[in-house]
């Protein structure tokens, strides 16, 4: 087993990833959506934390009609910022991407899932929150190369148990040749780090070499676990968002399975998580490209994707820089432990 070639969501083949941030004084949060192939993936979705945002998400359901979703849109805003699934959808609508609903070129449908993570009020303004215009802007912004990591997209206002939180994403490559690969926003009430060695939870999954290993001292340990001490923790305020997506082929009831793997990592990353503070949203992705697994490849394609979520979340948390704004800073974890870092 080993990491795709760019350690990321767009190792699987036909996937794209695009961000988008608003600007301007007191805006700190964005959205990022995943652009599924064309003729769309398969889809599931497995909710865990109890103050969850989401928009269509009960036809991902196996018992219901639609099949394929086209993009997955994750974002911040709170409930507000499920309206960035618009943009998405009348961008696709142009291309005539989506669910075909007549005869003519343009009537169709475009499936399109989101979830959202609670940012609101951390750049300093309560009302700068993602619309459908920058849905649209993150669309236009899809690439399939790599994807870029820490204070981007949906990640722009997350904080995670006291420190900057953000977009992270990792892979791997199966012996078989499937891949698995999984992308997270780190938003989340517990936190990512050991208070007791400051290690990062997720690294323990990590390739050799893949991550640094921090000897912090006391001073570093301490801050650390001010940090976390510090965090205000508030009904509904935090979420970690998951999409973990396979070039192999699944139905929607794989899907849940893969996505209910991605919690596993979830629960190895962050601690603690899946709390009355949390929205934990995992969704699992299929494009079919490659034929489903026997039972023996299935069992190492779930096993990898709870650690690719793991390996995801431990890069969100190391690419995260240091922020500040009007409504408070919030550190990253290489300042504290101190590796080379920069601030925003």
């Amino acid at each position: 087993m080993k990491p795709g070639p760019h350690n990321g969501l767009t190792d699987v083949p036909g996937l794209r990833v695009g961000h988008a941030e608003l600007a301007g004084d007191g805006a700190l949060s964005g959205t990022t959506v995943v652009l599924a192939p064309e003729g769309g993936a398969v889809a599931g979705i497995d909710v865990r934390g109890a103050a969850p945002g989401t928009r269509e998400t009960d036809l991902l359901d196996p018992r219901n009609t639609v099949q394929r979703i086209h993009a997955l849109v994750l974002s911040g805003g709170s409930a507000y910022g499920l309206a960035a699934a618009d943009g998405v959808m009348r961008r696709l609508e142009g291309d005539d991407v989506g669910f075909r609903v007549g005869l003519t070129p343009g009537e169709v449908v475009p499936i399109v899932p989101a979830a959202v993570i609670f940012d609101l009020g951390r750049g300093g303004d309560f009302t700068a929150r993602p619309g459908a215009e920058l849905g649209a802007a993150a669309v236009d912004a899809a690439s399939p190369g790599p994807v870029a990591q820490g204070v981007v997209g949906a990640g722009t206002g997350a904080v995670a148990g006291g420190l900057k939180g953000g977009v992270g994403t990792a892979s791997a490559v199966l012996a078989d040749g499937a891949t698995v690969a999984a992308l997270v926003v780190v938003n989340a009430a517990g936190s990512a780090a050991d208070p007791a060695t400051g290690a990062l939870l997720g690294a323990r999954s990590g390739f050799a070499g893949e991550f640094p290993s921090p000897t912090p001292g006391p001073s570093e340990l301490a801050a650390l676990r001010e940090a976390a001490a510090s965090h205000g923790l508030r009904l509904g305020t935090a979420t970690t968002l998951g999409i973990v997506a396979t070039d192999v082929a699944l139905d929607k009831a794989g899907c849940a399975r893969l996505a209910a793997m991605g919690h596993d990592g979830l629960a190895r990353a962050l601690s603690p998580v899946h709390t009355v503070m949390d929205g934990d949203t995992v969704f699992g992705l299929a494009t079919g490209a490659r034929p489903a697994p026997e039972p023996a490849g299935l069992y190492t394609l779930q096993a990898a994707a709870a650690d690719v979520v793991s390996r995801a979340i431990a890069h969100a948390m190391l690419a995260a820089v240091t922020v500040r704004t009007t409504a408070g800073e919030w550190p990253s974890y290489r300042e504290l432990v101190g590796l080379p870092t920069e601030r925003r």
